[in-house]
């Protein structure tokens, strides 16, 4: 080879590879250190997705708007003005003026029919609980059971729940109506409740026994078909395993029915107690609270301050009272009775569904 010829290269020898200089916009996202994945996203990736997910929140937030404007409009509207009236001694005519402080709750907390008041609500929710649920229960694991016409006993024990309480309490106002009364007929030659004739809801030893009665009757088939529900989801092959073990109906009953309804059965006490804290409509209809306060309730005494004494601002602190009963029993509810239930109900962001 001469000195003047230029050598070729060894087609064996490997080529040299030289790395492409990116020029303007064309140059691709660096890599990240040491090959793990890709690079950040550029600016105007991050911009599309934040564009993305403030179309979703928009979306999402329309569909809310309504629901949201009726909450704001019929439930936390009517709070915040009760508790602003709650603070004055107000008629219900024009603006509050007249600035008390807590002197509607000073006179709330010193007030005989009040005090009764909780005292009732008390014994309502104790019968609820000791007798209106339990039943509930029983009739419920009856009728889930195989016999002839279930289905005509279910919907005779849940039809009174479809009855409005205007209508049941008119209803029963007529059944235990003194002296003409359908209760009066059918007791008046039994010797052992023949004295109940004529005192159904006039005497006031009576009267709270007997508005039980006609509340068991119009809410216990709801409990009841809730309990149903609950019974319906417990799989048959652990209640027939147990049956094959030797286990006899009550053991299966309170080892596997009743744990495994516990879910219903907290959700049943929750909605008891609500229901009895609030009780106006049905109790307004047949003894408007009385007869001497013997029924009355939280919210008739509400009622009867506000709309037919015109003392709302004392009126408002009652039903300021019955707000914070009933949230403060929905808060340790929950906290302590019903957070097994909850518990892994909210899919958490990003989690697999």
């Amino acid at each position: 080879m001469t000195s003047g010829t230029p050598a070729t290269p060894d087609a064996s020898a490997p080529a040299a590879s030289t790395p492409a200089v990116p020029s303007g916009d064309a140059a691709a996202p660096a890599a990240s250190p040491g090959g793990a994945g890709p690079a950040t996203p550029t600016a105007p990736a991050r911009g599309a997705a934040r564009s993305r997910r403030l179309r979703r929140w928009l979306s999402s937030a329309w569909f809310l708007v309504p629901a949201l404007l009726l909450f704001v409009l019929f439930v936390l509207l009517p709070i915040g003005i009760a508790g602003y009236a709650a603070f004055f001694r107000w008629g219900g005519f024009g603006p509050p003026t007249e600035f008390v402080g807590l002197d509607n709750f000073t006179r709330m907390a010193g007030d005989p029919i009040f005090r009764g008041d909780l005292w009732r609500g008390l014994v309502l929710v104790l019968l609820s609980l000791a007798l209106q649920l339990p039943l509930a229960v029983g009739t419920a694991v009856l009728l889930n059971g195989r016999m002839r016409g279930r289905a005509v006993y279910r919907m005779v024990f849940f039809a009174p729940y479809v009855l409005s309480e205007v209508v049941t309490g008119v209803l029963f106002g007529m059944i235990f109506l003194p002296g003409d009364g359908l209760a009066d007929h059918l007791v008046g030659d039994l010797p052992l409740l023949g004295g109940l004739a004529g005192r159904w809801f006039s005497d006031p030893s009576t009267a709270m026994p007997t508005l039980f009665l006609v509340m068991t009757w119009k809410y216990f088939g709801f409990h009841m078909m809730l309990y149903l529900a609950g019974l319906q989801g417990i799989p048959g092959e652990v209640l027939e395993a147990a049956s094959l073990d030797g286990a006899g109906a009550w053991q299966r009953f309170r080892h596997i029915v009743l744990p495994l309804l516990g879910p219903t059965l907290r959700i049943s006490v929750f909605l008891s107690v609500i229901g009895s804290i609030q009780l106006f409509d049905l109790v307004w209809v047949i003894t408007a609270g009385g007869p001497s306060h013997s029924t009355e309730t939280m919210s008739i005494t509400m009622f009867q301050y506000g709309f037919k004494r015109y003392q709302v601002g004392y009126a408002s602190a009652i039903s300021v009272a019955m707000f914070a009963i009933s949230l403060v029993f929905s808060l340790l509810y929950q906290r302590y009775v019903l957070h097994r239930d909850l518990r892994g109900a909210v899919t958490a962001p990003g989690a697999p569904r």
